[in-house]
């Protein structure tokens, strides 16, 4: 067994509900982003992915990529482990492939990529931080583990095209009776840029991306933290919402 296998068996193990683990072994330890994206394909041989989430790089060259493991759809209940005894979630755009884009060393064009989005969908990323608040974790640390990804709820459909260019959109969080009204603004100038940049970076690597998966590329409004089960009302001004109770898993 490899040093990234070993990585990945460890950093899989810790998904579980009030990990909060030091950063692994220095003899397994990623040092670089090649290091823990080696680290991430070896959890993608032991997990099936099912999903990606992704951001534009910023300047100083870090890159945001991650498979992601858990889906939860057609469901008005989500599952997620508590962190800090809340749940944190993202509110973002979903893409759902329609079909697959395979290794291509030239790249795809913008049209190539939107044309293979069979639908696009409000979506939460959900989000658990698994290395200790004194572990020293350094961004190849955090990369190696997904970014503190556990999983996305995809949401009702929206339009694809709105979705496309989407870049601001008021949001209302309702829990408990009391309604929050946030601007949200995404990362990027367009929702599906970080898309276009993970198709060609990850496909240019020999990665395959399959029909179904969800691609998910930036939070509107950082990380919410939400309370555990009580009704849950999500919505994008003048594109869709849908109601949601959060169960923390054990």
């Amino acid at each position: 067994m490899n040093s990234f296998e070993t990585a990945a068996k460890e950093l899989l193990s810790r998904r579980k509900a009030g990990t909060k683990a030091p950063c692994l072994d220095e003899s397994i330890r990623p040092t670089s982003n090649d290091d823990a994206l080696a680290i991430q394909g070896e959890m993608a041989k032991l997990h099936k992915v099912k999903g990606w989430k992704c951001l534009l790089p910023p300047a100083e060259g870090k890159i945001v990529v991650a498979p992601i493991f858990d889906v939860q759809q057609d469901t008005n209940t989500i599952e997620l482990y508590a962190d800090n005894g809340v749940a944190r979630v993202e509110p973002e755009i979903g893409f759902v492939l329609a079909r697959p884009l395979g290794p291509n060393s030239s790249g795809y064009t913008d049209t190539e990529i939107i044309d293979a989005i069979g639908s696009t969908h409000m979506a939460l990323e959900l989000i658990q931080s698994r290395y200790a608040d004194d572990s020293d974790k350094e961004f190849a640390d955090s990369l190696a583990d997904c970014m503190v990804n556990q999983g996305v709820f995809v949401g009702p459909e929206v339009d694809k095209a709105t979705a496309i260019e989407l870049s601001t959109v008021q949001l209302s969080v309702t829990q408990k009776g009391g309604t929050q009204v946030l601007d949200g603004k995404h990362p990027n100038p367009r929702a599906i840029d970080g898309l276009v940049w993970l198709i060609n970076y990850m496909t240019k690597r020999g990665v395959s991306f399959e029909a179904g998966e969800v691609i998910i590329t930036g939070s509107f409004k950082g990380v919410l933290d939400m309370a555990f089960d009580v009704e849950t009302t999500i919505a994008y001004q003048d594109l869709a919402e849908y109601t949601v109770t959060f169960k923390a898993l054990v």
